[in-house]
């Protein structure tokens, strides 16, 4: 780990944080932290696939969240930017985003 991914875990701790329980239910709150917490801990993104998995999860989550309306895009795409921050650098072949519902 180092500085940069520190800072962006604390940005994502911070949000989900601020947002609370009038923008996010329990259960997605936790799958964010997990998510946050699994890649700040990952030395390899490209070997592990289940941190892989969980932030797909996690995106998935966000676009749910802005389709409902209950999220603005800006607020997904910056918890997602920050998100994929905490982890390792990510391969050129994984830098796209991992899933973005049509």
């Amino acid at each position: 780990m180092n500085p940069e991914r520190a800072h962006a875990y604390r940005r994502v701790i911070h949000m989900v944080s601020e947002l609370g329980p009038a923008k996010l239910q329990p259960t997605e709150r936790e799958r964010i932290r997990y998510t946050a917490d699994s890649l700040v801990l990952c030395a390899d993104l490209s070997a592990d696939d289940a941190v892989r998995d969980s932030l797909e999860d996690t995106e998935l989550l966000c676009e749910v969240l802005v389709q409902s309306g209950r999220w603005e895009r800006v607020t997904a795409d910056r918890l997602i930017g920050d998100l994929r921050a905490c982890g390792p650098e990510l391969p050129l072949d994984l830098s796209a985003p991992l899933s973005r519902a049509a």
